[in-house]
């Protein structure tokens, strides 16, 4: 998407509904300094207010994701345009997510498992104080990694039932509580209720990774 034509389509539609900065950004309830980043094109408006701020300049989301105003004639071309862009985007979000994931088990984790472990060492050889701050540091460290891990695992992506093939966002519950190797858990399908390891895939639609 063209940050910098939807940035100044804003504009001009803010202009035309005789608001400032300021103004429309109390209305949304968030700053002018954000409203002014989306109109120099350096981001977008969050999905969470995208409708509302669309209400108030009077346009639609098609609209505002292309940066003009869309002829009837071709609307749901550019419609369906936008919302594969969207998939696309959220696609390679979830997928730099899953590395960072990657990345915390892999490296993170191990070096406060040895904090753990050379607290443990330095207690028993008398230096108590030092071994214990080790100790408590990496156990809590560790904790926190798990739980953004497991966040990340439950956000980024689907889950694909192995007997309807169904893909799926699971309960964070389901994801917490499931055995599992990798990226693959064993929980019960929402949709048939076949109870099996089910993989996780990047896409909602059959067919993608």
């Amino acid at each position: 998407m063209d940050q910098e034509k939807i940035g100044k389509f804003i504009s001009v539609c803010r202009k035309e509904k005789g608001l400032t900065q300021a103004s429309l950004a109390e209305k949304l309830g968030i700053t002018d300094r954000a409203v002014s980043k989306w109109e120099t094109g350096k981001s977008l408006p969050d999905a969470s207010i995208m409708l509302e701020l669309c209400e108030l300049l009077e346009i639609n989301v098609n609209e505002l994701l292309t940066g003009e105003h869309i002829v009837m004639d071709h609307y749901k071309e550019v419609a369906e345009a936008n919302l594969l862009e969207l998939q696309e985007q959220k696609q390679k979000s979830d997928k730099t997510l899953l590395s960072i994931e990657w990345y915390l088990v892999a490296v993170i984790v191990p070096v406060y498992v040895l904090m753990v472990i050379t607290g443990s060492y330095l207690a028993n050889k008398g230096n108590i104080v030092l071994g214990v701050v080790l100790i408590v540091t990496g156990l809590l460290a560790t904790l926190v990694v798990g739980i953004i891990g497991l966040k990340i695992e439950h956000d980024a992506g689907f889950y694909e039932c192995p007997n309807c093939g169904e893909r799926y966002v699971p309960t964070m519950s389901a994801v917490v509580w499931s055995t599992h190797y990798g990226r693959t858990r064993k929980m019960r399908c929402p949709h048939c209720g076949h109870k099996g390891y089910h993989k996780k895939v990047l896409t909602r639609e059959k067919g993608g990774i």
